[in-house]
């Protein structure tokens, strides 16, 4: 598999140590670590937010290099906020990311926003805003997705609804996505590939089935992942 995406040194002094990766189109990437292992830092590298270092390039396009607009087509950027102050109308938030007449119909209807879209961002739940947000990071169509906590503040329709948008345009639309998620099980489950950060290294990369025999898992998050049998008190004969 060809890398669409190619990084190297990135770095954030005192949060994220010197990391290089590659990643294909075509791949769902789980970004998984304890609270402060790295894992916005590493997203904030990517899309050559300060203070970051480092070079990333999408397509061999240097991210540092592109212009607001060229950099919409590259990438979109999810941050793990969804504070939104602006008295702006949900439909008027996704549009500026988008270029005039952009059709994104199909997603309206594949996010079930038209509910939404004449509401302001600032009167909207979180839950709400996410999709909105969501919406807004989906519909430039770029090549590379860089999403912090997607799936976080949504009920477990909307989680799997997102999820499975997410899985669909990986391998049907040759993209590839980088999700921090703290949901592990969801994480093991729905990616083709784990980054697993600790203490802002990359400790571990390869596939869930990979990282699950290793072990490496549940020494850094200090947990079992083999769910105990429910305790109950056995009937009388």
């Amino acid at each position: 598999m060809s890398a669409l995406l190619v990084a190297r040194d990135l770095t954030i002094p005192g949060r994220l140590e010197p990391l290089s990766l590659q990643a294909g189109g075509g791949q769902l990437v789980g970004l998984i670590g304890p609270n402060g292992s790295g894992k916005t830092s590493l997203l904030h590298a990517l899309a050559a937010i300060p203070p970051s270092s480092g070079e990333a390039a999408i397509g061999g396009e240097a991210v540092r290099a592109a212009d607001t607009n060229r950099r919409q087509k590259l990438f979109s950027f999810l941050p793990a906020s969804r504070d939104v102050t602006w008295p702006l109308l949900a439909r008027d938030f996704i549009a500026l990311a988008l270029p005039r007449r952009s059709d994104w119909a199909y997603l309206a209807e594949r996010l079930d926003l038209a509910p939404l879209l004449d509401r302001r961002m600032d009167q909207l739940s979180t839950g709400e805003r996410t999709r909105i947000m969501i919406a807004r990071a989906l519909a430039p169509n770029p090549d590379l997705l860089l999403l912090d906590e997607p799936i976080a503040n949504l009920d477990p329709y909307w989680q799997l609804q997102i999820l499975s948008e997410l899985k669909e345009r990986a391998h049907s639309g040759g993209k590839a996505i980088i999700m921090a998620i703290h949901d592990l099980k969801a994480a093991l489950e729905w990616s083709d590939r784990i980054l697993l950060m600790d203490a802002g290294k990359l400790a571990a990369d390869g596939s869930p089935g990979e990282l699950l025999k290793s072990g490496v898992i549940e020494k850094i998050f200090r947990v079992s992942l083999i769910e105990p049998r429910p305790v109950g008190r056995r009937s009388s004969p």
